[in-house]
């Protein structure tokens, strides 16, 4: 069966990435026989140019009935002073396709180690995942602002943190069966009840070790122990700002794929990099997150395992021959970069 893949290039260096992602899709796709057809639709900055509204009718439309979403970067200057952000169609879509888990997958490339801003040994077999909760938490309660005076709701039930912690846990099966819960339990109620759900959570996963760690120390160990994480599973505000401090131990956010899923739709997969204008059309951004970010949706979407790692394969391969963007410290162009990697498969 034909399966339904709706591009979302987006704005700035988007659809020179997102070009990138689609040849490499389409090379890995002859080699295993996958049947997919893709829809490029507008969305982001592209979309308010297109119709007025960063998430336009159609584009929703294909999005809702697509069996995965690739999504590539929006934003710009231009709209800085708009009354519709691109930015804002990114929420719409996480509201519309209820896109619950925001997935982060983190690990070295040996050929990059000397860019991470840690020590070589502190970064040595570091591979962890991190799952933030996505729809839930602070973001979402009331916010009430007076003239000398704030305040804002942290609200979680138990059924989000269960289906969080779930998500989490079935990860950590496929990989090497750790999970780290982060809270705030001897100071907030919403961090009690968290970890309270993760231990029930615990016990229908035996194979599985759950540990647990205050999110102060969590970002202390982020640092001093990285390597020791495997799946580390957090609510909403701690998870933003956790997911950025590991983003900069490989030490580039153009080798950084993520991805979010719903319960029961579609899943969305995006570099976690913004639109780089400064750059846009030069043909020199990095294209590796976006390259990365269709071998996780093959992965987890489609079930084509050997495919992603042999993309992943292919990228590290590309990186030990020396062939590198600028953001790297090489030479290579964005077009170069990706024959590199098509190479390799």
């Amino acid at each position: 069966m034909t399966k339904i893949i709706v591009a979302l290039a987006g704005d700035g260096i988007g659809p020179e990435i997102m070009s990138a992602g689609l040849q490499v899709l389409a090379t890995i796709a002859k080699k295993i026989g996958f049947d997919y057809q893709v829809k490029e639709k507008a969305f982001g900055g592209a979309g308010i140019d297109a119709v007025g509204h960063p998430l336009p009718t159609d584009t929703l439309a294909a999005a809702k009935s697509a069996d995965a979403i690739l999504l590539a970067a929006i934003g710009g200057p231009q709209y800085d002073q708009a009354p519709v952000r691109p930015e804002q169609g990114l929420l719409a879509i996480r509201k519309e396709l209820k896109l619950y888990a925001n997935i982060r997958p983190v690990k070295i490339f040996e050929s990059l180690a000397h860019l991470s801003p840690l020590k070589a040994e502190r970064i040595a077999g570091v591979d962890f995942v991190m799952v933030r909760e996505l729809t839930g938490g602070i973001y979402f309660g009331d916010h009430i602002l007076e003239d000398r005076k704030a305040q804002d709701i942290n609200d979680y039930s138990a059924e989000e943190i269960e289906r969080i912690l779930r998500r989490a846990f079935e990860i950590a099966r496929g990989r090497r069966k750790l999970v780290t819960s982060i809270d705030k339990q001897n100071v907030l109620a919403t961090s009690k009840l968290w970890r309270k759900v993760a231990d029930q959570v615990a016990k229908d996963y035996p194979d599985v070790t759950l540990e647990h760690q205050l999110v102060d120390s969590a970002a202390m160990l982020m640092i001093t122990r990285p390597a020791h994480f495997d799946v580390l599973v957090t609510e909403n505000l701690f998870g933003d700002i956790l997911s950025d401090e590991a983003s900069v131990l490989p030490g580039t956010l153009g080798v950084m794929p993520s991805a979010s899923h719903s319960s029961d739709g579609p899943s969305l997969y995006e570099p976690i990099h913004g639109s780089a204008p400064d750059i846009a059309g030069k043909g020199i951004a990095n294209p590796v997150s976006m390259i990365l970010s269709v071998a996780m949706m093959l992965r987890e979407s489609f079930g084509e395992y050997e495919a992603a790692n042999r993309i992943e394969k292919a990228v590290d391969k590309a990186f030990k021959k020396g062939i590198l963007t600028a953001d790297l410290g090489g030479k290579a162009s964005t077009q170069e970069m990706t024959e590199a990697i098509m190479k390799q498969l």
